[in-house]
């Protein structure tokens, strides 16, 4: 007799929760390294699979959402992309931008809503009452958000600004976003804006997130809510060294102020100006498709010895609206689907530094050098910052490295010799030369080691710190809706100086940036310290491949086992049973 249902149902199970433990691991792994991400990779999905992205910023426009009265709520796209960029494995920020005319306090003036002065839970606090309802949707699939966007765009007439009001309006603005979301979805995290920096500094104005930090201290109760933000937010373009300042410069002022916070690096890039398919005559930077691919590397590696958790490439690929909005083309993908140099670096960046626990910048004359420490491994990025080639030596950690060229992405097994590795570094393209130095430095190399352990100790910085931070930004302008984000500033009015006038001294109260990392590594390695063993170094798997995926063959392979298990147990004899397959007596 053949064996009862149940058994069948059962062996069914066990099947199905065999294939459910293969691909449920691909699923988890999807999306490449969670740290590094590109802007809006809602626009191409399958791109951002192929390139490896983790996460993505996707911007939620108040405009957009209620552009008549509060009754509306138009969120059905935002809806699909979040979802969509979920089920890709990529984790989304949200990025929370422009009050709609009807709700402002004053109707010319950009981005403060009616109604902050009054209770959270009153309805005509317009704002209090928007980002309930958003951040209450969206809990569980958007936990971080970022509260606005480059406030310190000051001009009017500059179609890009989006905050008109004060210092202290945004700060009570700031207050409402966090109490508000962190009451709606315990789980969010609240993003301070990221500013420019250059649109105050260029025209001799205390930075936006100094005016900030001192209406915080005059604030009682900010200590006592974290300072109504957990994760600052920087945006930095075209200049490696300015990359690193910057992003060390925001950390060094809150410690100043007595507190530090995370820090994300959302918006990076050197857009070119030669490609063929969208040439720049005018640009303020004059930047080559190869300079945009060594620099996507050099920010990489800088960001995260200056302390930054995060990073993202502002924008994954070209959209029509793109040549309204920007001069240049930021994507890493053309609007004919192409990849430009970009593509592979960001690759390249993300799959040799993926893991990355700490890493000092321990070097910066003629050559640059930044040292990740990725806990099992070590990451040694070396660049040339001179138009000539330059020939180093690097004190080994281990008897052979993983050497990755950065423009190719091949790679080649070298052995130390007497304790060192000799390595020729290609000079930088150096285009065009700002405050007598190359915005960006040639083509990395990247040097693979086995062995954690972290850098050496970071050595001090030649170039004085106001000659880093008083070069002019690049300037990006905003698109049609206002959304689009800024490097430098383009004002529109002709009562101001241009993007392209003489930079101007940063200001004398803001603390300048040190050679010192944020995080310090517990090890000191000597760099010259011959090792006792030669580890077989697997290079790490490239994401342009994207992360691995269950493969169909292995799940038609295991649910043929399965039905022949299933076929055989109907047929086989039971236990105990008699020749004829029946019970006995």
């Amino acid at each position: 007799m053949p064996r009862p249902l149940y058994y069948s149902v059962a062996i069914v199970v066990v099947c199905f929760l065999a294939l459910s433990s293969i691909a449920a691991p691909s699923l988890a792994q999807r999306g490449g390294e969670r740290r590094f991400g590109a802007v809006d990779a809602s626009d191409n999905p399958a791109v951002a699979a192929q390139l490896g992205v983790g996460w993505t910023r996707l911007r939620f426009v108040w405009s957009d959402i209620q552009p008549n009265d509060s009754g509306q709520w138009n969120d059905a796209s935002l809806e699909a992309q979040v979802n969509s960029e979920i089920a890709a494995g990529r984790e989304v920020a949200g990025l929370v931008v422009n009050t709609p005319p009807w709700a402002r306090k004053d109707g010319n003036k950009a981005g403060v809503p009616g109604g902050m002065e009054l209770p959270a839970s009153d309805a005509n606090n317009l704002w209090a009452t928007f980002l309930r309802r958003l951040v209450t949707q969206y809990a569980g699939r958007v936990n971080h958000w970022i509260i606005w966007n480059e406030p310190d765009i000051w001009d009017s007439k500059y179609s890009g600004q989006t905050w008109g009001g004060s210092v202290d309006e945004f700060l009570q603005f700031q207050r409402l976003a966090y109490t508000v979301a962190k009451s709606a979805n315990p789980s969010a995290v609240i993003h301070l804006a990221g500013f420019t920096y250059w649109w105050d500094v260029n025209y001799n104005r205390t930075p936006f997130f100094k005016r900030f930090l001192d209406a915080l201290r005059n604030d009682p109760n900010a200590a006592a809510n974290n300072y109504y933000f957990d994760v600052a937010t920087v945006h930095q373009y075209f200049r490696t060294d300015v990359v690193y300042d910057l992003t060390l410069w925001h950390h060094t002022l809150m410690r100043a102020y007595g507190f530090d916070k995370p820090l994300w690096l959302v918006e990076t890039n050197a857009a070119p100006s030669f490609d063929p398919a969208w040439l720049v005559p005018g640009s303020q930077f004059k930047i080559t498709l190869d300079e945009q691919g060594a620099f996507i590397v050099q920010a990489f590696a800088v960001g995260i010895a200056a302390g930054a958790e995060r990073i993202a490439i502002y924008k994954l690929a070209d959209t029509p609206g793109d040549k309204v909005a920007n001069p240049e083309p930021f994507g890493l993908v053309r609007m004919d689907g192409s990849h430009r140099p970009a593509f592979r670096a960001f690759q390249i960046a993300a799959t040799y530094l993926a893991g990355f626990r700490s890493a000092t910048l321990d070097r910066r004359d003629e050559v640059a050098q930044v040292t990740v420490d990725r806990g099992d491994q070590t990451t040694t990025v070396l660049w040339s910052r001179v138009p000539s080639p330059q020939k180093v030596t690097l004190g080994a950690r281990a008897g052979s490295a993983l050497v990755v060229d950065a423009r190719t992405g091949s790679t080649r097994t070298l052995s130390a010799s007497g304790g060192v590795y000799t390595l020729n570094l290609p000079g930088s393209t150096c285009t065009q030369r700002v405050g007598g130095a190359c915005p960006v430095g040639g083509w990395p190399v990247l040097v693979v080691e086995q062995g954690g352990g972290g850098a050496g100790q970071p050595v001090p910085l030649t170039p004085p710190p106001s000659a880093t931070l008083s070069a002019l930004a690049p300037g990006r302008s905003a698109d049609a809706s206002q959304t689009a984000v800024t490097a430098a500033p383009r004002p529109t009015s002709t009562a101001t100086p241009t993007a392209t006038s003489s930079p101007t001294q940063a200001p004398t109260d803001t603390p300048t940036p040190t050679a010192a990392p944020t995080r310090t590594p517990t090890m000191t390695p000597t760099a010259t310290s011959t090792p006792s063993a030669t580890p077989t170094l697997t290079p790490t798997p490239n994401l342009a491949a994207s992360s691995p995926e269950f493969d169909p063959r292995s799940g038609v392979v295991l649910l043929g086992v399965c039905v022949i298990f299933l076929a055989a147990s109907r047929l086989w004899p039971r236990r105990g049973a008699g020749s004829d397959g029946r019970e006995p007596g």
